[in-house]
């Protein structure tokens, strides 16, 4: 068929759809841009001339046979100066699934931030274009988001289950890379370099904003942004092979990384990102403790209270070596308390007991010093006894004052944990737009919306365009009833996906297993 690219713009990028000479869009076009897709993959490219084509039909292919949604795969041509934008453009009239998007300037983070940000898909996800992951992964991978179980998803090739081919060089560099962020920005994911990744468009919507970074640092940042805010990030094991003919400057890669480091640790610190926010739309309630008496989380929290604990206990010391000989001992040992329990109080609520944002921090402190006043009193106590009974040297002033400290610490956990930054405090309401909706600013709802349910729900589409009907929930343990609506399901051969109408739930933890 003859016909002509027309060009488009969104959002200030460039896109194309193929179009008739007439100027009219053609017909296959229209129709998949007439319904909104579950899924758009995007996929990344500059001068990738190469290796465009069998990617993206490798790709296509390979979602027209297992997945069982309506997808969109966008291919996001940043500033290519080879032949990658006119075999982009041939792929797009050559099968319907494919638009090309074009941008003038270079960076993987720009283009993922501008495709992502103007996309009308429920979940974005990217690859790429090597395809050095096994695209038997994605499901997985997206099955979680579509859910509502996760609201991002990554790839892993540092877990257990993963399987890699690459040399050593990358192993040791990619493994180095992940150590450093958890050490820097405590980054609890395994793998931030990974090109496989998804993201629900709701949360997109919330956390592209504040994401800087318009280069490789694009997913690190946005997965310490997620954790910060209490988003579930959700890993998939993948099986990698290693291109050889990657063109990424890991010199230049790697000081960019260092930066960035060094300003998202900056904004965290400083507060000047406003992930408070952003919990409060997105991230769940806190769970109950399962069994009662087991408080949730404890181990986790007396970790972190112990390490900062011990940093108090370094800085409260320095203190008071240096302040005893101007002052006395008494003195010393009030200012040196008093500075780092303002501290203290301060760190653990951030990292120890998950507080953000200056909603009641007034009040925490002002507890917190009601707690200090304790520790001041155990202190001042115990020097106070230790100088009526000897004259003690600096050496036995000081153990004395540790031995203290410890028993002021525990007590201090205690009233921290249960009083100060107990649940009591009445949670915030989730935002909701001007017409009733939950996560206000998202811009995610269901066309043509009017007064909105209790609670927003996500019904996707199967590939041939029949929609999902709604399951109804049988009490644990009973069985449906003869003639009654639930569909037989049909349990696909083992490492197959299922097939669309089969009736076998996605998502359920049968299905992630077997895919």
């Amino acid at each position: 068929m003859d016909g002509t690219m027309a060009p488009g713009t969104v959002g200030g990028m460039v896109t194309s759809t193929y179009a008739t000479p007439a100027g009219e869009p053609s017909p296959d076009t229209a129709a998949r841009h007439a319904d909104r897709p579950v899924l758009d993959v995007v996929v990344p490219v500059h001068n990738e001339q190469d290796d465009l084509a069998p990617c993206v039909r490798r790709l296509t292919d390979y979602l027209a046979e297992t997945f069982p949604y309506r997808y969109r795969i966008t291919v996001a041509d940043n500033a290519s100066t080879d032949d990658t934008l006119a075999i982009a453009h041939r792929l797009a009239a050559e099968r319907p699934q494919v638009r090309v998007v074009h941008l003038d300037q270079k960076g993987r983070g720009r283009a993922l931030h501008a495709v992502w940000s103007a996309s009308d898909a429920t979940v974005l996800c990217y690859m790429d274009v090597d395809l050095s992951t096994d695209l038997a992964a994605l499901l997985p991978l997206v099955a979680p988001l579509i859910s509502g179980h996760s609201e991002l998803a990554i790839g892993t090739r540092l877990s257990r289950g993963s399987r890699v081919l690459r040399g050593t060089k990358r192993e040791v560099i990619s493994r180095c890379y992940n150590l450093l962020l958890r050490g820097t920005l405590a980054a609890g994911f395994t793998d931030a370099q990974c090109g496989f990744k998804a993201i629900r468009a709701d949360v997109a919507a919330q956390l592209l904003p504040l994401v800087e970074d318009t280069g490789w640092f694009f997913d690190t940042e946005l997965l310490v942004l997620a954790q910060r805010a209490g988003l579930r990030v959700h890993e998939v094991p993948v099986d990698w092979v290693d291109d050889p003919d990657s063109r990424v400057d890991i010199v230049a890669t790697a000081i960019a990384d260092l930066k960035g480091i060094v300003r998202v640790g900056r904004a965290l610190a400083t507060g000047r990102l406003p992930l408070a926010e952003v919990r409060r739309q997105l991230s769940r309630a806190p769970i109950e403790p399962a069994t009662p008496g087991v408080p949730a989380g404890l181990f986790h929290q007396l970790v972190r209270f112990a390490a900062v604990g011990v940093g108090s206990t370094v800085a409260y010391l320095l203190l008071f070596v240096a302040l005893r000989g101007p002052v006395g001992p008494q003195w010393a040992n009030g200012v040196a308390l008093a500075l780092t329990a303002i501290a203290n109080t301060a760190v653990n609520r951030r990292l120890t007991f998950g507080v953000t944002g200056l909603r009641y921090a007034g009040r925490h402190q002002l507890q917190g010093l009601l707690v200090f006043g304790l520790g001041l009193a155990l202190t001042s106590g115990s020097l106070a006894v230790l100088h009526a009974v000897t004259a003690p040297g600096r050496p036995t002033e000081l153990a004395v004052l540790v031995a203290a400290n410890l028993v002021a610490t525990a007590l201090r956990f205690v009233l921290l944990r249960g009083w100060v930054f107990g649940r009591g405090w009445p949670a915030p309401a989730r935002p909701r737009d001007r017409d009733g909706w939950p996560g206000a600013g998202t811009g995610v709802r269901p066309a043509g919306a009017g007064a909105p349910p209790p609670e927003l729900s996500v019904r996707p589409a199967l590939a041939d365009g029949t929609e999902l009907a709604p399951v109804t929930e049988l009490p644990l343990g009973t069985a449906p009833a003869p003639g009654s609506e639930f569909p037989p399901v049909t349990e696909p051969p083992l490492g197959t996906a299922p097939a669309p109408g089969s009736g076998h739930p996605l998502g359920t933890d049968d299905a992630e297993e077997q895919a």
